[in-house]
């Protein structure tokens, strides 16, 4: 065997190698990794038809392009709300001129008491962007259960109020309107800036 059979044959492997290698890369990119939880392929959400706060009616289809990030709350929320929302805007902040590709929606789990006029100045005054979505307890209730978020009255003062439990976390949906990441609300505003980047990039 002469002496150079061996690297010959290494450096053909090494080739055929690397062509593989070129193959598998034109047969496209690996799906991005996400800091939230990924739900490629549950379909979430596909059934959100409600109102804006401007009264427009709204499916996912009117943001066709833009990455979406649904969020269930209500206005008078103390504290995770508003905690949320917050770090929203922080989030469109950290993206910069990306943000124009970025809807952010807010879903209500109490249609009673946020009427159009009270979402919309609670959710522009974190950002004029933003938009508040409601309907009727029907049309919340088919929505909820289209993104399989729980909502719940609570009654307080012995039954003369209430208050609202809800699913606290982000719905991110890619630009064709496939839900791709559901993320906690303690996830931080990094981890949620660096999932919008990678489904903007994909």
């Amino acid at each position: 065997m002469s002496v150079f059979s061996f690297p010959r044959r290494a450096l053909l492997r090494g080739g055929v190698a690397l062509a593989l290698a070129g193959v598998l890369a034109a047969c496209g990119d690996a799906p991005p990794s996400f800091k939230g939880n990924d739900i490629s392929g549950t379909q979430l959400g596909k059934g959100l038809a409600l109102t804006d706060h401007n009264g427009q009616a709204r499916t996912l289809q009117d943001f066709a392009g833009k990455v979406v990030v649904v969020f269930f709350g209500f206005t008078q929320c103390p504290d995770v709300c508003p905690t949320s929302l917050a770090e929203l805007s922080q989030v469109m902040e950290t993206l910069g001129d990306d943000a124009k590709r970025v809807q952010v929606l807010m879903i209500t789990v109490d249609p009673e008491r946020d009427t159009a006029d009270i979402l919309k100045q609670y959710v522009t005054t974190f950002d004029p962007r933003f938009l508040g979505l409601t309907g009727t307890p029907d049309q919340i209730k088919q929505a909820a259960a289209s993104f399989k978020a729980y909502y719940a009255k609570v009654p307080t003062d012995g039954g003369k109020n209430y208050t609202m439990d809800h699913t606290a976390a982000f719905y991110l949906l890619d630009g064709k309107g496939e839900s791709r990441v559901l993320a906690n609300n303690t996830i931080g505003a990094d981890a949620l800036a660096h999932d919008i980047k990678a489904l903007l990039g994909s």
